[in-house]
């Protein structure tokens, strides 16, 4: 047996993943005890209250012990693997990882100086492979009516027997988990023996199907920029019968909850409306759909809407921007970050288009593409969420009129599409049948006052009344 000394020991820290952050749930362990792991490789999977990333390790060696059970929230700073680079064997078997919740874990180690700190690379598939040791434990038969109580339990340290790792994504084990479906019951339909959303949709419960289907039929004609999000709460069939089901607040709904809380009671919130006739809007959106510019691109009344909020703010700058309260200063945004909100199975995000005032509109269809897919996929990065100045967000898509949003925390204006329905309308003297949408613009009064804000409300649905205004106004 090889003995190791302490010296060879390195210990990784949970590193800041997003400015700020103070901790990180751990999805998932992609080593054991015992693997052997390279400079770079990811280790695990974290949540934070940003995005779900990968995190890689900095060295290379054999993986000691792993601190904390998936599941666990740790706080930045605290070590969560160690490591022997010296490339030795265990000194001993490794032991079962601990069933505790996070506080009760062993205290880390203090690391040894290091010459190089861990970097942030996002979602990837790992460029090397490891061997992993089955979990110790005996073969337990679980009941079927109580396999989708251990699914929901296995998300917070519960041991589980070992078995095959059935191949998906995490925002599809997330999706698995709040359905209650058991991912080693479902049969991939996706290439190399993936599961898929899809699957996982079919393998949930007829109670758990069924308002998706609905939402899916009922969905109005303004594109969606985001998937849609699972109920908060699993489906009581999961449970068995339980009358009441608690679920921990962490990850990006704890992060949303402190973010709203602090915006509402921070910033005074003043809503405007406006309901406008659509109809040309909606015919552009078809006649930009067969232009060869717009090949492969996505273009939908989400496309036009941006653009249309990108003229009103050139016209009206001052609406953009946000208020500095340790210097009691107002700060003008010479450029903007535009803010689309995003229902996923974590939760709401809202990433951002970088200097989207400056794309042209088919680069503006191209980088709004690129955001809905990158977050269909769970794969947004914390930096695609940071430095936002104006955002939207499309309630239409959800079937409803019109809202009152809450402004994202550092931004001065958000503007609320709903959905776009076929309504009498006074047209040219007549009454007759017309695209319809309300839009709701929520600004922060002490930035902006009501003359600014209609301005710029109003400029919004004039463009998207008479289209032809972003060419005369751009």
């Amino acid at each position: 047996m090889t003995t190791m000394t302490e010296a060879s020991v390195r210990e990784f820290k949970m590193p800041d993943v997003g400015e700020g952050l103070t901790e990180a749930e751990i999805l998932k362990w992609y080593v054991q005890p015992g693997d052997t792991v390279t400079d770079g490789q990811a280790v695990c999977e974290v949540e934070t209250a940003k995005a779900a990333v990968e995190l890689p390790i900095p060295y290379d060696g054999v993986v000691r012990a792993l601190h904390f059970p998936e599941g666990a929230t740790v706080d930045v700073g605290t070590a969560i693997i160690a490591v022997d680079v010296a490339g030795g064997a265990p000194a001993e078997a490794p032991a079962e990882q601990p069933k505790a919740e996070p506080e009760e874990a062993p205290k880390a180690e203090e690391p040894k100086p290091e010459g190089r700190q861990p970097v942030l690379v996002g979602y990837g598939v790992a460029t090397t492979s490891t061997k992993r040791r089955p979990r110790k434990g005996p073969e337990v038969a679980v009941p079927p009516a109580a396999q989708a109580i251990q699914t929901e339990l296995n998300g917070h340290g519960a041991a589980v027997p070992a078995q095959p790792r059935p191949l998906a994504k995490p925002p599809v084990r997330k999706l698995a988990k709040d359905l209650g479906v058991d991912l080693a019951t479902i049969t991939p339909s996706g290439p190399d023996g993936v599961i898929t959303r899809e699957d996982v949709h079919a393998a949930a419960t007829p109670k758990a199907a069924e308002p998706a289907v609905a939402a899916t039929v009922t969905a109005p004609a303004v594109a969606a920029p985001a998937v849609t999000a699972p109920a908060v709460t699993a489906p009581a069939a999961a449970y068995d019968g339980a009358r009441e089901t608690r679920i921990p607040v962490k990850g990006v709904r704890k992060a949303t909850a402190q973010a709203m809380i602090g915006s509402a009671f921070t910033a005074p919130h003043v809503t405007e409306f406006v309901t406008v006739d659509v109809t040309r809007t909606m015919k552009l959106v078809e006649e930009l759909k067969q232009d060869k510019e717009f090949q492969g691109l996505r273009v939908n009344p989400l496309l036009l809407i941006a653009k249309a909020l990108l003229v009103a703010i050139k016209r009206n700058p001052d609406i953009n921007a946000s208020w500095d309260e340790p210097n009691q200063e107002i700060v003008l945004k010479h450029y903007v970050n535009l803010g689309i909100a995003a229902a996923t199975p974590r939760g709401l995000i809202v990433p951002n288009i970088k200097d989207a005032h400056a794309k042209t509109l088919p680069q503006l269809a191209e980088s709004l593409g690129e955001l809905v897919a990158t977050a269909r996929e769970g794969k947004t990065s914390p930096a695609a969420m940071q430095g936002g100045t104006v955002t939207i967000t499309n309630v239409g898509v959800f079937g409803v009129d019109t809202g009152t949003p809450i402004l994202n925390p550092g931004e001065s204006a958000i503007l609320a599409v709903g959905a776009i329905k076929l309504q009498p309308w006074v047209h040219k003297g007549k009454v007759k049948p017309r695209q319809v949408t309300t839009l709701a613009l929520s600004f922060d009064h002490r930035l902006v006052d009501g003359e600014l804000g209609s301005k710029v409300l109003a400029d919004v649905a004039a463009i998207l009344e008479q289209p032809k205004r972003l060419i005369t106004w751009s």
